[in-house]
């Protein structure tokens, strides 16, 4: 009977357990709606904002402090975007597996390559690479508790300047990029130096070459246009990490609860069995005892 109490109590606990993942799998379902809406209405505008600045910069020669290139890049920064909270399956750790091989792929000495920093954003993020010996500029946990533009435009701002002040010669982005509730893509990109290619020109400005009148001056505009376009970039890719770690945690917690249903079927399957193989068991006693006392 013993046995019997033991099947009891995992059923009870993964029953409990099931009941919580089907709980926050619910709750992850509303906050991916109010994310994947943030995230759509942003992106029309980001790439309408990226095809303007496309066809200013077409066929001009600029000089730019964004656009300044280096031959030989001394000192690169990363600014890896995670989450704060875990239960969302491989989003974590599949991106810091991409960028731990980028690093590895693309530097020197990989980690330890001198004049390589991080800026983590999410708890996750900065446990991670802080144990592993990065080194790591700015740590933002607690970043998604409230996710504001201000913020991330505050954070752009220095890294701009500190590119402008020539303190850093490269500045990459590492993110999950929202495609559906079970896809994200993970995405290392080199956002400064900004690249004229890089921007995405629509077909309609293609397809039809005008000279156009600019107030005050094309120069002017493109240098206001440019750090705008890098802190929706930025704002843009926060959303995106955002929206994909609601889907991944909705995936996973649905997942858990398929497996805990399966679980507790199987334990119900061997407690019957069980259950069924001690009543046999006792009435076979009985019937050895009854059969004893009528022989005597």
């Amino acid at each position: 009977m013993a046995n019997l109490r033991d099947i009891r109590n995992r059923i009870t606990s993964v029953n409990n357990t099931q009941q919580i993942t089907k709980a926050m799998k619910m709750v992850a379902a509303a906050k991916l709606r109010k994310a994947q809406d943030r995230i759509i209405q942003t992106r029309p505008y980001a790439n309408t904002l990226a095809s303007v600045i496309g066809r200013l910069i077409q066929g001009q020669e600029l000089i730019y402090p964004l656009l300044r290139e280096t031959s030989e890049p001394k000192r690169s920064l990363f600014i890896v975007v995670g989450s704060d909270r875990g239960l969302c399956g491989g989003f974590n750790n599949n991106l810091f597996k991409e960028i731990e091989l980028f690093v590895a792929n693309n530097f020197e000495n990989g980690k330890e390559a001198e004049g390589l920093s991080l800026i983590t954003i999410g708890k996750k993020a900065t446990t991670h690479f802080s144990k592993r010996s990065y080194s790591v500029d700015a740590k933002y946990p607690g970043f998604f508790d409230q996710l504001e533009y201000e913020l991330s435009t505050s954070l752009m701002n220095d890294i701009m300047e500190n590119f402008i002040k020539e303190n850093i010669d490269e500045v990459y982005l590492a993110y999950n990029e929202f495609k559906s509730v079970i896809t994200q893509n993970r995405k290392v990109e080199k956002i400064l130096p900004l690249k004229a290619e890089d921007l995405v020109v629509a077909d309609t400005y293609k397809a039809v070459q005008l000279d156009y009148i600019y107030e005050p001056d094309q120069e002017s505009i493109i240098n206001e246009l440019l750090p705008k376009y890098i802190e929706m970039h930025f704002w843009k890719a926060i959303l995106e990490s955002n929206a994909s770690e609601q889907g991944a945690r909705m995936t996973a917690m649905d997942s858990a609860t398929e497996n805990a249903k399966d679980l507790e079927r199987n334990l119900r399957l061997k407690y019957n069995q069980a259950r069924q193989s001690a009543i046999t068991t006792e009435i076979s006693e009985i019937v050895s005892g009854a059969q004893a006392l009528s022989d005597s």
